[in-house]
């Protein structure tokens, strides 16, 4: 049997990644192939218990909100969990997985944002996940403007602890993952966000032309 893929969409808030996530899953189906469409953190049971605490809370904890360390441990906890029990055994079926964020977002989010290593997040990788990356990771880029009319619509009952930090915060996230795809053009490739889902579609398509084949 063939060996599956892995694909990861990444990018800020409101890139879109969980519709492109779901339009390339549908897409893959269409070629007959297996597609599994996950999220990070999350994917799993464990994984998921650990997303709740990290974007909600822990209960009595008066919204403080975890540190950037603990937040990166928490991360790469559920990611291994997420690896081991999900994303290995799909792909040694044959599946492609596709996942809406990976390492990337805790190297632009704990790194870039909260100020961390980026030795240090990949070592948590390294210890977690054995360093397990994506056949290609897709980086959905989209302009700040954009973002925000988008998150307007999407998070009318309010946003999570992440995602409502402040925009200086976001910034150093976007530069981040700009720089990461700079500096690894070999694993990133960079798809433009700021149109319709369809549009975007095609573009993600044509991303992964190399790997997909003919039609």
């Amino acid at each position: 049997m063939t060996s599956g893929r892995f694909i990861a969409l990444e990018g800020g808030e409101g890139a879109g990644k969980s519709t492109q996530a779901r339009l390339l899953a549908d897409a893959l189906r269409a070629r007959g192939i297996d597609a599994v469409v996950t999220r990070e953190p999350g994917g799993t049971p464990g994984a998921e218990a650990i997303r709740k605490l990290l974007l909600e809370g822990a209960p009595g904890d008066g919204g403080a909100g975890w540190n950037p360390r603990a937040e990166a441990l928490l991360f790469a906890a559920a990611r291994s969990d997420h690896v081991e029990q999900l994303i290995r055994p799909a792909m040694a079926r044959g599946a492609w997985v596709v996942c809406d964020r990976f390492l990337d977002s805790s190297r632009a989010y704990q790194g870039g944002g909260g100020g961390l290593s980026d030795a240090d997040i990949l070592t948590l990788h390294a210890i977690g996940s054995r360093g397990f990356l994506p056949d290609l990771t897709l980086l959905i880029e989209v302009a700040p403007a954009i973002a925000a009319e988008r998150l307007a619509l999407r998070d009318t009952d309010g946003t999570d602890r992440i995602g409502g930090r402040d925009t200086a915060y976001h910034e150093r996230v976007a530069k981040a993952f700009s720089t990461f795809a700079d500096n690894e053009p070999h694993r990133f490739a960079r798809v433009d966000g700021n149109g319709t889902p369809d549009e975007t579609h095609a573009r993600v398509l044509a991303a992964l032309a190399p790997l997909l084949g003919p039609a």
